[in-house]
Formats: C-alpha cells, structure tokens, sequence
C-alpha cells in the first residue's frame, strides 16, 4: 500500500487511479455542458465570493468525486459558458475536441518546452508548427518563432526584436538613441502595444498615434505623415504596428500599402494578427491578408480563430536570427556549446523558460480535422457576422458602425425623442441587465466617446435566429430603462 501522498502522484504505480479520476472529471464537465441552457447564471461577484471564501484549503477533502462537488458550486453551476450560442461578447471561442485531447495528452506527460532533454519530440513537434504558420503567412526560407502566452506576450516580443535592431541600426550609444524611439500604431489597435512600450522602458511618448479612416483601417497617407513628423524631430521609428483584425471592430489594416511605407523608410513592420489569423486557414477570404508576408514579424492567436484552449499563441518572425535578442545561456540548462552541437533548446528563442507543449493541441487538431475545417468554422462565424450587421442595419432603434471584415458588430441601442439623451446610460444598462439575467453575453466599447455595444462572433453554432434574439433583448432592457428615465421628465413638462 503506497503512503496516502503518493497516491496523488501520477506514476506507473497510480496510472488507473488517474484514468478514473479524469474520466470522472471529464463526466461532469460533459454532464454541465451538455446541459448548460444559457451562457451564465448572472451570479454577481459578491455573491460567489462568499462560497469561495468559505472553503478551508487547510482541511482537504481527500477525494476527488467530494472536491468534484464543490467544484461545481464555486466554478462550474456559474462559469461563463463561451461553448454557448448566445454568449456573444468577447474573443473567446469554443474549442475543437481534438484539441481537447491535445490537452488532456500534454497536462499528463507535463512536457516543457524550454529544453530539448525535458521535451524531445515535444520540441520538434513546435518547431514544425512554426515552420507550417511562417508558411501559411509567408514569411520565407529564413522565419522562424516561438509559440506565447497570448497576443499580448508575442507583441511584447515582437517590439523587443524592434527596438534592439533599431538601436543597433541606429549607431548611437544605447542611452542615447533609447529616449528617442517610437512606435506608430493605429489608433484601432491593441492596448498591449502602449503596455509593451512601458514595460521595454521606452519614452511615455513613444507610442505615436495613426489616424484611421471610417471603417477603423490604418490611413495609409496618415502614416507617411507620422513617418515624416518623427524624421523631422530627430526620432528613431523603430517599429510600425499594423493590425489584421482590431478588437472592437475586425478591421483589416491595409497591410500591402503599409508594407511598401516600411520597407522604404527602412522600419520594422510588426503585424498584430492575433484575431484575423483564422484567415490563414480559409479558401475563400485568405486574400483578406495579402501583404502579411512582408512584415518583420506577426502575431497569431491560435486560442481565437482556431478554435484552440487558453492558451495557444506564437510569435513568427521573417529572419529567424533576430531571435538571439531574446537568448540567453544559462550553463546548467542550455550552455553554448549546444548551439555548436545542434540540439534544439526552444528557450534560446523564448521569453518564457519553464513552457506548456500548447502546440500540441495545434498538432492534434491539424492531424484530425485538418486546416481546412478549422477555415471553414472561421468562415461560419464571418458570414454571421455580416448577417447580424444586415439585421442589425435594418432596425430603426438601433446605430450600427462599420462593417467588420471578421467577426464583431459594434451597434447600439438608439432612442428617439426626448429619450436620445440617454443613450449612453441604456446602453450600458441593458449590457449589465443581460449579463445579470444569464440570458445571453455582450461585450460593450466606446465608440468616438459615445457607449456602443458590441457582438463578437466565434461561435459557428451561433444562428442569426439566436442574434435576433439577444437584440430584442437588449432593446428590451434600453427601452424600459429610457422609458422609467424619460417618465420624470416628461411629468415635470406636463405639468
């Protein structure tokens, strides 16, 4: 009889004891899926706090179907549900089951990425779905990368590799040239830029602001004028972040004409593809990307459009040497005489040491469903969208922005009359009601200052029956609050 901590432990010895414990996990969590009737119950924040307070972590259950129970009443009766058809608010997507099983198969055999001894075929199994990413974008014989946390980790790289090649091209004394690089990003673009260049130590300035058009794309004479601008005050332009899918509003910068403006004035051209690279895997709308292959680096977010599990997201790069600004040997875990030797250690590329093998997820959707279904689950979503916008453009009570070349509708609720003041306050409200009532989820953004509302679609199950649905409810819920703001008002005047 082993000692009842080792029992814990996943050895040969307890390998039927896990395959019992998991597939009883596994159970319940299908069980709670299959049976899940709304995207959230709407508990407030206060209310599941105090379950969650209360549970000892000093006095264990010591088994795993009684920790399974409590489970279920400080997570799983009240998690928010993206599987769902009608949670329609953020970039989260529901998840392939292969995948899944990518998953289940990693968190076993707890590979990390950061060596090849503690990896093996993990790290060749990453660095050929780098290699199949940098050739699906087309980045050329020389791109290598690194698989991430998230976007916001991959950007953060991306503008590393910018700024040691700017201060290097730049020939000055590093605390010289630092105060004066810059970024120019578009206005519509990720908050993780401008967090990148706080954490990189740059100037509070640094990040320099291009102007977009009407449907949130990059102007293209903007950023000439941006180029110019910090050519005349002596600034170094050590990076252009472009962006192939914006997160309100799916925009797709104009990435051929952006390119040419990089490659001219000799800048980096970092493209933020963590929402549009679905792209990549689609028959019909891969030309949505052209000019992607130029840039200097790209990122991508398997986690989004592909339908893959938090987390699974890299980094590709057009010369893979620009990679080395990330490296540092360490002699007890990869020393250099290992460059020599050829043995691929991923942290030599990494900003991470200790790493999850998320590629395989990747690996095991592609080897089961192949690219081009994850394309066409893509598709689904992007042609939904463009309904949602038509049903939406076609109802008087609401405003809808710009067509999205993705996945996101941004609209609002819009009262007439004496209740217009008020917009902004319905709007809010009804998002806050919806949520409050579990009967569906949207996510909300400010749009020129005013308060918008906003659908992310990536939920191919999602029909145009279910939007339709959430809509009535929203104007619900923003015409019963205009009606009991506006009663006031109009009692004051009638009298």
């Amino acid at each position: 009889m082993l000692p009842a901590a080792r029992e814990h432990l996943l050895t040969n010895a307890t390998a039927d004891r896990y395959l019992r414990t998991v597939t009883e996990g596994a159970a319940r969590v299908a069980d709670r899926i299959a049976g899940t009737d709304r995207p959230f119950t709407g508990i407030a924040p206060e209310h599941l706090a105090l379950e969650v307070d209360t549970v000892d972590l000093d006095r264990p259950l010591g088994d795993a179907s009684a920790a399974l129970d409590e489970l279920n009443d400080v997570y799983l009766r009240d998690a928010v549900y993206f599987h769902h058809p009608r949670y329609l608010a953020h970039l989260n997507c529901p998840v392939v089951i292969p995948a899944l099983l990518g998953e289940a198969v990693l968190s076993a055999v707890n590979s990390s990425l950061d060596t090849w001894d503690q990896s093996a075929g993990g790290t060749l199994i990453e660095q050929r779905l780098i290699d199949w990413t940098a050739q699906r974008i087309g980045l050329g014989p020389l791109a290598d990368g690194i698989f991430t946390s998230g976007g916001s980790q991959s950007n953060l790289q991306a503008l590393l590799l910018a700024r040691e090649e700017a201060l290097a091209a730049s020939g000055l004394p590093r605390a010289q040239a630092l105060p004066r690089l810059r970024v120019l990003a578009s206005a519509a673009g990720h908050f993780s830029v401008q967090k990148s260049a706080k954490l990189l130590g740059l100037a509070p300035d640094a990040v320099v602001t291009v102007e977009v058009d009407a449907d949130r794309r990059m102007r293209p004479a903007a950023l000439d004028r941006a180029l110019e601008s910090c050519r005349r005050d002596g600034s170094i332009v050590m990076a252009v972040v472009a962006t192939a899918g914006t997160t309100d509003f799916g925009s797709i910068d104009p990435l051929p004409e952006i390119a040419r403006r990089c490659a001219a004035a000799g800048v980096w051209l970092h493209v933020d593809a963590a929402y549009g690279c679905g792209l990549l895997a689609s028959r019909t709308r891969r030309h949505l990307l052209d000019g992607i292959e130029q840039a200097d680096s790209v990122t991508v977010d398997y986690h989004k459009s592909f339908f893959q599990p938090v987390s699974s997201s890299a980094l590709l790069v057009r010369d893979g040497r620009t990679l080395r600004h990330a490296t540092y040997h360490a002699d007890y875990l990869n020393p250099e005489r290992m460059v020599a030797e050829r043995i691929p250690n991923q942290v030599n590329k990494s900003l991470q040491t200790t790493r999850r093998f998320d590629a395989l997820k990747l690996w095991m959707t592609l080897r089961i469903m192949g690219a081009d279904a994850i394309g066409e689950l893509f598709d689904d979503v992007v042609d939904r969208a463009a309904a949602a916008w038509n049903l939406l453009g076609e109802d008087p009570r609401f405003e809808v922005v710009t067509r999205s070349q993705l996945s996101t509708v941004v609209f609002r609720y819009l009262p007439t009359g004496p209740g217009r003041v008020y917009a902004d306050a319905a709007n809010l409200h009804a998002r806050k009601a919806l949520a409050a009532s579990g009967d569906a989820v949207v996510a909300g953004t400010t749009v020129d200052g005013r308060q918008f509302l906003k659908f992310t679609l990536l939920n191919p199950e999602t029909t145009i029956d279910d939007i339709a649905a959430v809509v009535e409810l929203v104007a619900e819920h923003a015409g019963r609050y205009v009606e009991h703001a506006i009663g006031p008002v109009l009692a004051c005047t009638a009298s």
